[in-house]
């Protein structure tokens, strides 16, 4: 597996803290901001509306990645993705990843199928089948390349989920990986793109947390808290309604 950042947008965190800025009519320039004011702006950005971080992109090159994530990356809806296209690509000597199965004849196994459909694949070919057709004998473990773009927005909410334990392991090392690359550039960013419990305090998935995941905390389980608050919200006759005003470029 190898993740490579292409590019991402230049001088991204000013770019970030300029448009959420605008949308409050606030014309300073981030740029003369000193660190702690920055700083500051950006602890407010994290409780707020998010859809100033959708200027900020990045673009990866993900190789020797199985068929089987690519197929998970994918419904990602707000990214933009370009595969390597197994219907023209003869894909003969790609490797086929095997998971570790911890059982000697599970693993023989897995190694002698792959062989009879790898050499399947390739004889089809030399008898003048077309790679497109050919590949429907392909395994979903084969691995593949692909090239996608996320926004900054989508990386928060794909980190939620993606970094979780429940993830399967290659899909955790491949957004891991993603992380690493982009707090090189954006040292910044570590806050946008946390695992659910980090960035919430709470479980993403509570049926599995409590028993199988070392990282769930009691705490996490706030469904008590939800029914008091249910009540409370729902028995109230009254409407709330705010009454925000920009402030230097936070609405208070």
């Amino acid at each position: 597996m190898n993740v490579e950042l292409l590019s991402h947008t230049p001088d991204a965190l000013n770019l970030l803290l300029a448009t959420k800025g605008t949308r409050l009519k606030y014309d300073d320039n981030p740029t003369d901001w000193s660190d702690a004011e920055r700083g500051a702006h950006l602890a407010y950005m994290l409780g707020t509306i998010k859809s100033s971080w959708e200027f900020v992109d990045y673009t990866f090159r993900i190789s020797g990645v199985t068929r089987a994530f690519t197929h998970q990356l994918v419904r990602t809806r707000t990214g933009s993705y370009a595969q390597e296209a197994q219907r023209v690509v003869n894909v003969k000597d790609a490797e086929v990843l095997k998971p570790d199965l911890d059982d000697e004849f599970a693993d023989q196994l897995w190694a002698q199928t792959i062989r009879q459909m790898m050499g399947a694949y390739d004889s089809l070919i030399e008898l003048g089948t077309p790679v497109q057709d050919a590949r429907g004998l392909l395994p979903t473990n084969i691995t593949t390349s692909i090239v996608a773009k996320f926004n900054l927005r989508t990386l928060h909410e794909t980190a939620k989920l993606r970094l979780c334990t429940r993830t399967q392991g290659e899909y955790q090392t491949v957004f891991r990986a993603m992380r690493d690359l982009i707090l090189e550039v954006h040292p910044w960013a570590d806050p946008f793109i946390q695992v659910h419990c980090v960035s919430t305090g709470t479980c993403a998935f509570p049926h599995y947390g409590p028993g199988s995941c070392k990282f769930y905390d009691p705490r996490m389980n706030n469904d008590a808290l939800k029914v008091e608050l249910k009540d409370k919200f729902w028995s109230s006759t009254e409407l709330q309604e705010a009454n925000p005003v920009a402030t230097r470029g936070m609405a208070t």
